[in-house]
């Protein structure tokens, strides 16, 4: 039950591996409170890096999906609901059909937002969350199936920007071999640093005070780092790491098999065929804004993971 001074509202996030819903009040202060979160891979991005295309099992999956979140928030009554949908279908010659389906699945119209809007809804979810119990600026990163959002800020956004580098894009892209070659590892990084070095354009890497990390990825790395038997989220969020305990804990993921990340507790099964790749991601992030830190005479003592995100930052922006 809400009283007149909350609004209770629906976000739904659609990305390139998975879709996830956030039904949940908001007072008039801004405070948002959980009523219910869920996680579902759905993998819509399956291939779209190569054809162009969402294929038609990844919309099926989806589409069931959204189904189930639609039956959740009519029970739950939200009064508000905002889907937004990201890199894979930002990309998709054939994202009509996928509009069209979620119409009918969910009532509304999913909106295809841009990578800044995206990072902008990311980093307004992060700084609502855990960042602020942290110095500023932030490096807010988003690390995605498709793409990765890097935001810097302290109150609001200062610069963005969004790379088409994510879990599932260098997987399907480089990392074919079960565990990688060293030599599909190479080129997944030059991809990653090269984008990084575009980044570095356009976001000052080196203001970091606190680099701040959202998404499965880095959610489960964070899992791996805290050794956690099970998943469990009261202890991924505001984790705080150095730098190098960040690097180990990817390196690691990255060089196991898909049986041997199945076997850690923490794993989604939806996730180990592609947590090397977002793994490499991650570490290539950490490294980078550690050297461009250091390069500007500071030091990068912190690296914070969030579990306030995306969806928050969706929650937030239509109460």
């Amino acid at each position: 039950m809400t009283s007149s001074s909350t609004r209770r509202v629906a976000a739904i996030d659609c990305g390139t591996n998975s879709i996830r819903l956030l039904v949940a009040d908001v007072s008039d202060d801004g405070t948002l409170t959980e009523v219910d979160r869920r996680t579902e891979v759905v993998r819509l991005g399956q291939g779209v890096d190569r054809t162009g295309e969402l294929a038609p099992e990844a919309l099926e999956r989806t589409l069931t999906t959204a189904r189930e979140y639609a039956r959740a928030i009519r029970d739950l009554g939200a009064e508000r609901v905002r889907f937004v949908a990201t890199s894979a279908t930002r990309d998709a010659r054939n994202r009509d059909v996928f509009r069209d389906g979620v119409l009918d699945a969910v009532g509304v119209e999913p909106e295809v937002v841009s990578g800044d809007e995206e990072a902008l809804l990311s980093f307004t979810g992060a700084t609502s969350g855990t960042a602020t119990d942290h110095p500023g600026p932030y490096l807010v990163v988003d690390l995605g199936g498709g793409s990765t959002e890097l935001v810097l800020g302290t109150t609001t956004p200062d610069a963005a920007l969004s790379l088409d580098v994510g879990s599932v894009r260098l997987t399907e892209r480089h990392l074919r071999t079960d565990p990688p070659t060293d030599a599909e590892i190479a080129a997944a990084r030059a991809d990653v640093r090269a984008a990084l070095d575009a980044a570095a354009a356009v976001v000052p890497l080196g203001k970091t005070a606190t680099l701040v990390g959202l998404a499965g990825s880095i959610t489960t790395v964070t899992a791996h780092a805290l050794g956690l038997p099970s998943y469990r989220r009261e202890r991924v969020h505001g984790a705080t790491f150095a730098p190098g305990t960040v690097l180990a804990a990817c390196d690691d993921l990255l060089h196991r098999t898909r049986e041997q990340r199945l076997a850690l507790g923490f794993m989604h099964p939806g996730r180990a065929d592609v947590i090397g790749a977002g793994a490499l991601v991650w570490s290539e992030v950490v490294a980078r804004v550690r050297d461009d830190v250091a390069a500007a005479g500071g030091a990068l003592a912190e690296v914070v993971t969030s579990e306030s995100d995306i969806l928050d930052g969706i929650a937030l922006s239509i109460a």
